[in-house]
């Protein structure tokens, strides 16, 4: 019972960290069992990194999940990808209401700062939507999914392999049962459209899905206007996906990942990865084999990330477009920053200047550390040494959840990977988020001292 109490007055902040912290050491212990690998042991940190991974939906893996994995392995790791992509207080608010029990204040505030942008009354409704519309889009993937492999495999194995990969796209996890991830099918529309539907589906926020559903004509007696985030989060996100995917044709168009492609592979490949590299993880090329100029355009992409209230990770798009807007807005002298004829208030502003400075430092301090290891891969019996690109890479992709990597994930010592773990944590948490568990939420008005000017630029 204390420990019950206890759990009630922590700060929401804590609850939600406390709630991934729990999901990871149980995934752990599970994964450790005899029965959730083909060999029957896993190493503890390769065990802690795979559920961590699964959990904080990123998709980094250092065993293939394939062929390490036994079916109940792999479902336990489907499972969590499940949890981790909804939340575990949106699952426990979900079946404390249906079983008809009370739910505490800050479980309440934590579905608020998860889900919306402003207060609502209608949390339970809400909650409720965002199961029903998750397992909804979740089915009709499987079924479009299970319908391109059928042919090509038994139907209850394409039936398993379309259910896994609906739910890691959707949840933007990037986990695939495949050892190369899905660059055997760069050409294939359907997997490749429908992989793509469900990542951004995922990707751009349970906030914009219910204001999008209200809004659809019919659905209410007098039709809504879309928010301001839900503008942002759509005009962002569209144009984050065509920018990309110009820009990787271009950069990749007299190189072997594109040239003597067909014309499908000439256009699924770059929206692909335009849209994986957003924080899904899955890919259709070696991400190992692109040009770095290719690689540095991703590393933006990736540190962008998805939008507020999704499965996703990253600074957010929305942040995105709120220092540029600023940095606009400065130029032309101007002392508010106007979205869509709406001013958005300073302090939202300066959190978000607040959000990026963190993230810059988080993976500045996570690729320090790496590089001190000064790591090889092992290829062909040749050692060749990890690059800062690659660290860097890595690093960002599990800051972001994203889940993609330039092949050296399983190459990682120990304490990278312990590193990684951290970061993938964070990175699903929220940089704020975690730094109001560091340094707690108060604000302290602290002293003030009589002005002096300096110079700046």
């Amino acid at each position: 019972m204390a420990h019950s109490s206890h759990m009630l007055k922590m700060h929401p902040a804590a609850l939600v960290l406390s709630s991934f912290l729990l999901l990871i050491l149980a995934g752990s212990l599970l994964l450790r069992l005899g029965i959730s690998t083909v060999d029957g042991f896993i190493p503890w940190i390769d065990a802690l990194f795979t559920v961590t991974s699964a959990v904080c939906v990123t998709g980094l893996v250092v065993v293939d999940t394939g062929t390490c994995f036994t079916t109940f392995g792999q479902c336990v790791i489907l499972a969590l990808i499940q949890i981790g992509g909804l939340g575990v207080m949106t699952i426990s608010v979900a079946l404390f209401t249906w079983l008809g029990r009370s739910v505490s204040v800050r479980h309440r505030m934590v579905m608020q700062d998860l889900f919306t942008h402003t207060p609502r009354q209608d949390i339970y409704q809400l909650v409720r939507s965002v199961i029903i519309f998750t397992l909804s889009t979740e089915t009709v993937g499987a079924i479009l999914l299970t319908t391109h492999w059928v042919g090509e495999m038994p139907l209850e194995k394409a039936v398993y392999y379309g259910v896994f990969h609906s739910i890691s796209a959707f949840c933007n996890a990037g986990f695939a049962l495949f050892p190369n991830g899905l660059v055997h099918y760069s050409g294939a529309w359907l997997l490749n459209l429908t992989i793509c539907l469900l990542i951004v589906i995922g990707g751009i926020g349970f906030p914009v899905l219910y204001d999008l559903q209200a809004w659809f004509p019919g659905r209410a007696p007098k039709k809504m206007r879309l928010s301001v985030q839900s503008k942002t989060v759509l005009l962002t996100t569209l144009l984050l996906i065509i920018g990309g995917a110009v820009m990787f044709s271009l950069l990749e168009s007299n190189s072997p990942v594109l040239a003597d492609r067909s014309l499908s592979q000439h256009i699924l490949i770059p929206l692909f990865q335009s849209i994986t590299c957003r924080t899904a993880g899955f890919n259709t090329v070696d991400i190992g084999s692109l040009r770095e100029v290719t690689i540095v355009m991703m590393i933006f992409l990736m540190f962008v990330g998805a939008s507020p209230g999704s499965c996703g990770g990253g600074v957010k798009t929305t942040t995105l477009a709120l220092l540029t807007l600023f940095t606009v807005s400065r130029i032309q002298h101007r002392k508010r920053v106007n979205m869509f004829k709406k001013s958005i208030p300073e302090a939202t502003v300066t959190r978000s200047m607040s959000l990026v400075l963190l993230a810059i430092g988080i993976i500045g301090l996570v690729l320090f550390m790496l590089l001190l290891s000064d790591s090889f891969i092992v290829i062909d019996g040749g050692r060749t040494r990890i690059h800062t690109l690659q660290y860097l890479f890595e690093t960002v992709s599990a800051f972001a959840t994203v889940g993609l990597s330039m092949g050296i994930t399983p190459f990682l010592t120990t304490w990278d990977k312990y590193w990684i773990v951290l970061i993938m944590i964070i990175g699903r948490v929220g940089v704020l988020t975690f730094s109001y568990i560091v340094v707690g939420t108060e604000a302290t008005r602290g002293k003030e001292y009589s002005e002096e000017n300096m110079m700046i630029g």
